[in-house]
């Protein structure tokens, strides 16, 4: 190739208009990966926690009991407490350990946990696959990024763009500040509803959190049925992870 063409590939790869490609290989590349996973939890949290804190522990044991009780562990795919969630699950042998990376200027390698790694360009095409394919959310301390991954699945639970699911946070300490913000400020003020309030649980226990979502299987199952929708995939998938790890009706 000429170095005039060169320079004109160049260009269009970084003006404006042509971005709209590397856009669509960002949602390509996810939806083609992982459109046959099973049920999934997302996990977020620091990537800046190391393995001797006691999150990061938490992290790593939760992974491991969600692979165990056969869901798939979703994360951003890098260190931390994405690391530690991804290490559980692949330590499990069970679920898939799956990490869904970004290209940043630091922060940015994939954990040696993976049994599936994908990388994405974009933000806003990364956080649209750490949601879609999960059935809880479990947020664990973090930093902006993680704060930021948050509220986004709040706002789609509270407008119900997807459907009502768990969004825990584990760590009492570190979240409650918030909670009380949450409720004395936005509450209080009419920003937010109590019910909106209410859609997050604060837990440090990790056996409630793996109970809560084993029961948000059968109420999917059950809400499907009830509208006639178990013709699609989806519910096929549901109904056979239910029957396989005997999911109790409440």
């Amino acid at each position: 190739m000429s170095e005039g063409k060169k320079a004109i590939g160049s260009q269009l790869d970084f003006s404006e208009p042509w971005s709209i490609f590397r856009v669509m290989a960002d949602f390509v590349n996810g939806y083609d990966s992982l459109k046959d996973l099973g049920p999934s939890v997302t996990v977020f949290g620091s990537a800046r926690t190391k393995s001797d804190h006691k999150y990061y522990k938490a992290a790593q044991k939760l992974g491991y009991m969600l692979a165990e009780n056969g869901f798939n562990v979703i994360t951003g795919g890098s260190a931390g407490i994405m690391e530690a969630a991804n290490r559980g699950a692949y330590s499990s042998g069970r679920g898939k350990s799956i990490g869904l990376n970004i290209e940043l200027p630091r922060e940015q390698a994939s954990n040696d946990y993976l049994d599936l790694s994908l990388k994405f360009d974009y933000f806003f095409a990364r956080k649209v696959m750490l949601v879609k394919y999960s059935y809880a959310y479990i947020i664990f301390p973090g930093g902006f990024g993680t704060m930021d991954e948050l509220f986004e699945a709040l706002t789609l639970v509270q407008t119900r763009k997807i459907f009502p699911i768990g969004v825990f946070l584990v760590g009492t300490d570190y979240y409650k500040p918030l909670l009380d913000f949450i409720n004395a400020s936005m509450v209080s003020e009419g920003a937010i509803a109590k019910e909106d309030a209410d859609l997050i649980k604060l837990t440090d226990d990790l056996d409630e959190v793996v109970s809560f979502t084993k029961e948000h299987i059968l109420a999917r199952i059950q809400e499907m049925e009830e509208l006639g929708l178990t013709k699609l995939t989806d519910y096929a998938r549901l109904k056979k992870f239910h029957e396989a790890h005997r999911i109790k009706e409440a």
